[in-house]
Parts: C-alpha cells; sequence; structure tokens
C-alpha cells in the first residue's frame, strides 16, 4: 500500500489523483499533514500541490460528472471530516474509471458517502445564510463573524453578493481564521489579526452610534411577536441550534 501525503486542499486532492495515475498506484491511502510509519513494507509518496495537474484532473472529472456533480464533490471536500479523505478520492477514482456517470449510484459506497457529506454541508450553508446577523461599523461597512461547523464560508459568497449588492460587507469564520470581504465590486479572501481582543468586531472598528439602537430595535421586534403561551423550547433549539446563539442578535 502506499500511503500519500497531501496538504488538506481541494487542488492537492486532485494533485493526489494525478499522481495515482501518474505512478500507477493500486491500493493507497491519503493522509493530510504530517504521517507517522505504518506498516513496514508500506510506502510513502508527497504530494506536492500543482495547479497544472490539479487542472488536469479538473478537467477530466467535467467530462465523466455533470457540472452539478463536479460542485457537489467540491462541497463534501470543504466539509473537512476527518478521516472522509479516502472517500473523496475513491469518488473521483470511480468516476474516472467508469464508463457512465456514477453520481446517482447510490450503491457505491463512495457515491453514498459523498452525498451525505453534502447533504450536511448544504444544511449548514442554509443555516448560516439565515442566522448571519451584520453589524454596521465606522467606517460604512457591515462585519458578521460565524463558527460553522463545516467550510462553508466559500458557498456563501454568490447569495451575500447578490442579496447585499449594495453595501460593503464581511464575514469571517472564527473557527478557522479566515474571512471574505465585499468592496461593492469583488470579494476576496482576506485574514485577519485579533491578537488578544475577546471580541472581532471591536478590532475592525468600533460599532456606529446608532448600531445599538438597530439591535435594540431588532430585540424588541422579536420580543413583540413573541407568543408566551405557544412557546415550545424544543422545536426551537431543533431550527436554531444553541451554538448559533451567540452570534444572534436577538440572543445576546
Amino acid at each position: 500500500m502506499t500511503n500519500l501525503i497531501y496538504d488538506g486542499t481541494f487542488e492537492g486532492l486532485l494533485t493526489a489523483v494525478f499522481d495515482v495515475y501518474a505512478h500507477k498506484l493500486g491500493i493507497v491511502k491519503l493522509h493530510q499533514g504530517e504521517y507517522i510509519d505504518g506498516a513496514l513494507f508500506d510506502k510513502k509518496l508527497q504530494v506536492i500541490t500543482d495547479e497544472t495537474r490539479a487542472n488536469r484532473v479538473l478537467k477530466t472529472l467535467k467530462v465523466k460528472l455533470s457540472s452539478m456533480g463536479v460542485q457537489r464533490l467540491y462541497a463534501a471536500h470543504l466539509a473537512e471530516i476527518p478521516g472522509e479523505d479516502n472517500n473523496l478520492l475513491g469518488f473521483i477514482r470511480y468516476a474516472i474509471d467508469s464508463d457512465e456517470n456514477i453520481e446517482e449510484d447510490y450503491g457505491n459506497k463512495y457515491v453514498m458517502r459523498v452525498s451525505e457529506m453534502v447533504c450536511k454541508i448544504r444544511r449548514e450553508r442554509h443555516r448560516m445564510e439565515a442566522f448571519i446577523r451584520f453589524q454596521k461599523l465606522q467606517d460604512g461597512s457591515f462585519y458578521a463573524g460565524i463558527e460553522p461547523d463545516f467550510n462553508v464560508l466559500p458557498l456563501l459568497i454568490r447569495h451575500f453578493k447578490n442579496r447585499y449588492a449594495d453595501m460593503k460587507w464581511m464575514i469571517y469564520d472564527l473557527r478557522r481564521k479566515y474571512g471574505i470581504y465585499y468592496d461593492l465590486h469583488d470579494t476576496e479572501f482576506i485574514i485577519l489579526d485579533f491578537a488578544n481582543n475577546g471580541r472581532p468586531a471591536d478590532v475592525v472598528a468600533a460599532y456606529t452610534e446608532d448600531e445599538g439602537i438597530y439591535q435594540h430595535l431588532w430585540k424588541n421586534y422579536f420580543n413583540s411577536v413573541n407568543i408566551a403561551s405557544r412557546k415550545n423550547t424544543k422545536l426551537h433549539v431543533r431550527h436554531i441550534p444553541k451554538r448559533y446563539w451567540k452570534h444572534l442578535t436577538e440572543k445576546i
């Protein structure tokens, strides 16, 4: 068996696929980062991420899969679920080696697992689209901090760029320490240094004078539409899990 060591990126995954076919490897196992020696006769191959090689594999996948199938594969990779790298590799190899489209072949374990991962990350994306709360900063831009279970940030760009096309905004993933910034024209990935501050929003800039007023009005709105006699905490938590509450204005 050959152990492939790669950097965990999607381009790195595709480069690993290229190396599998280039070196005519049979049984392989994919690892991210450092690899601790396993069995005595196992081989190790360091995958050097290469954009040209990755694009060649991607081009092949676009022939073997539909455009939606390629998007689903990318989304499954963004889930970053530990131990799933080999299922993604298995899915890609199965797609490339098959003469027909395999996207709906749910009898195959790799296809089934990728489908399950896609469901998880889509659910998280929809929650982020619903639960993100922007706060206006003194420079006129809007900031929102999130801590999603999966790396859904790249999947949020289109939704928020279309919905808030007339304002500058930033959505920052506090868990993965990177964000996206929209400047009224384009979006770009950014990394911020929050140092030792407890509230990242305070590092970007102080709130505008009227931000507190709007937050107060928002909380009052939720209190006014609440019907105490019909309160169902169990159902409420099911739709809005408690792990999201610290980033919701109406829950602070």
